[in-house]
C-alpha cells in the first residue's frame, strides 16, 4: 500500500459526518448488489434489551478541563449521559478513547447508545494524537507516524482517563453540576478504538517498556471492565506478551476483524488477538468479525458504498458491547448468559463472525501449612 493510500485509509476514520446505526438484527440491510462480501442476517435477538434502542433520553455536553498535575494539560471531552425525569442515577461511567488523529466528536452511534441504556459516557480528546497531527499538514503520514510511536502520549493517554475519572467524581459531588449524584464510583469502564484500545488496555493494567526503567504501571485501578476494540500490539509485547498483558486482571471484551491490519504501525489482523490469549485473570471475551477491517469500529469518514458492512456491524458491536458493560458493571446475571456459547449474542453474530469466550482461570488453593 502507498503513502498515499494509507493516508486516505486512515483519514477514513477521521473525515466526514458522523452516522448512527440501530442495534435491531432483524432491521440489518440485505446483502448489497454490488461486489462485496457476503452478510449473513442475524437471527433476531434473545435478549431485546440488549439490541433495541435503551429507555433513557439522552443529551450531551462539552467541556474543555484543564490537568494542573500535568502543566495545565488541556483534555477536552464530549459527555452523553441518561437525561429526564426518569434519568434518576447513580449511572455506571464509561471512558471512551479515540483512535489516533480522532477527537472527541467520534464515536457517536456508541456514547448515545450507551448512554440511553443508562450510563454516562466521556469522550476525551487526547492532546499530541488528535486531529492537530494531521489536519493541515503536507506530511500527514510522518506526523501520524510520530505521533503513533510518541513515549509521551503513550503515557498521558492513560492518564488522560483517570484524569477524565478524577473530574466525573468531583462533578458527582458539586451541587451546581448536571451530574451530582449521577456518577457511580464503584462501576466504571474504559473503551477504546486503536491507540485507543491502547489506552484502554493500559488503564486496565498493560505493562509497556521505557527505556532505562521498569515497565510502566499505569493502571486505574477504579476500571472495571475493558473494551479494547482493535488493540495495537508492539513488538516488545509480541516477544513476551504474557509480562504485557498478563497482569490485567478486569474483564474484557476484545474486538477485531479478520482484515483488521493497521493502517500505521505492524500490527496485523492475527496480532489483535494476543492480548485475549495472554489475559486469564478474569473472564474474556473476542469477536472477530467476519471481513471486518481496521475502521469499522469508527463511525466517520466512508460513504456508504465503501462500507457496506459497517451498520450490520455497528449494530453487532452495540449490542455485545451493552451486554458487557450490563454483565460487569450492573451485575446482570442474564446479561453474562446472553454472551455466554450457547447465548443470544452467539446467534445472533451468526456467519458474520468468530465469537469466543475464556472464563477466568481457577484460582489455585494456598498450599496447606508445612506442605
Amino acid at each position: 500500500m502507498t503513502d498515499g493510500a494509507r493516508i486516505l485509509f486512515l483519514m477514513a476514520g477521521i473525515w466526514a459526518a458522523v452516522s448512527t446505526a440501530d442495534c435491531a438484527a432483524d432491521s440489518a440491510p440485505a446483502a448489497p448488489q454490488t461486489a462485496v462480501p457476503t452478510v449473513v442476517t442475524a437471527a433476531a435477538p434473545a435478549a431485546p434489551a440488549w439490541c433495541a434502542p435503551g429507555p433513557f433520553s439522552v443529551a450531551s455536553v462539552l467541556y474543555d478541563w484543564q490537568d494542573a498535575a500535568r502543566d495545565k494539560r488541556v483534555v477536552p471531552v464530549k459527555i452523553y449521559y441518561p437525561s429526564g425525569t426518569a434519568a434518576k442515577g447513580p449511572f455506571p461511567l464509561i471512558v471512551m478513547s479515540h483512535g489516533l488523529g480522532g477527537t472527541r466528536e467520534g464515536y457517536r452511534y456508541l456514547g448515545t447508545w450507551w448512554a440511553a441504556h443508562g450510563y454516562i459516557v466521556v469522550h476525551p480528546q487526547h492532546a499530541g494524537s488528535d486531529d492537530a497531527v494531521w489536519r493541515g499538514k503536507t506530511q500527514a503520514m510522518k506526523e501520524m507516524q510520530g505521533a503513533a510511536a510518541s513515549l509521551s502520549n503513550a503515557i498521558n493517554r492513560p492518564r488522560d482517563i483517570s484524569f477524565v475519572i478524577d473530574r466525573m467524581l468531583a462533578l458527582d459531588k458539586d451541587a451546581e453540576s448536571p451530574f451530582k449524584g449521577k456518577v457511580d464510583a464503584g462501576r466504571i469502564g474504559v473503551a477504546g478504538h486503536s491507540f485507543g484500545a491502547y489506552t484502554a488496555l493500559a488503564a486496565a493494567g498493560e505493562r509497556f517498556p521505557v527505556p532505562g526503567s521498569p515497565d510502566q504501571n499505569l493502571a486505574d485501578p477504579r476500571v472495571k471492565a475493558a473494551l479494547p476494540m482493535s488493540a495495537p500490539v508492539s513488538a516488545k509485547a509480541k516477544r513476551n506478551p504474557a509480562a504485557a498483558f498478563g497482569p490485567i486482571a478486569v474483564p474484557c471484551l476484545h474486538m477485531t476483524g479478520t482484515r483488521d491490519d493497521s493502517p500505521i504501525g505492524n500490527s496485523k489482523a492475527a496480532d489483535r488477538r494476543i492480548p485475549f490469549d495472554n489475559m486469564s485473570k478474569a473472564d474474556n471475551y473476542l469477536v472477530t468479525f467476519k471481513d471486518g477491517d481496521h475502521m469499522i469500529f469508527s463511525d466517520q469518514g466512508r460513504t456508504p458504498a465503501a462500507r457496506p458492512l459497517d451498520p450490520l456491524f455497528h449494530g453487532l458491536i452495540q449490542q455485545a458491547s451493552t451486554a458487557f458493560w450490563d454483565a460487569y458493571l450492573k451485575g446482570d446475571a442474564s446479561a453474562r448468559a446472553w454472551l455466554g456459547p450457547a447465548g443470544g449474542f452467539a446467534g445472533n453474530l451468526a456467519a458474520n463472525g468468530n465469537w469466543e469466550r475464556k472464563p477466568a482461570a481457577p484460582v489455585p488453593a494456598p498450599a496447606a501449612p508445612g506442605g
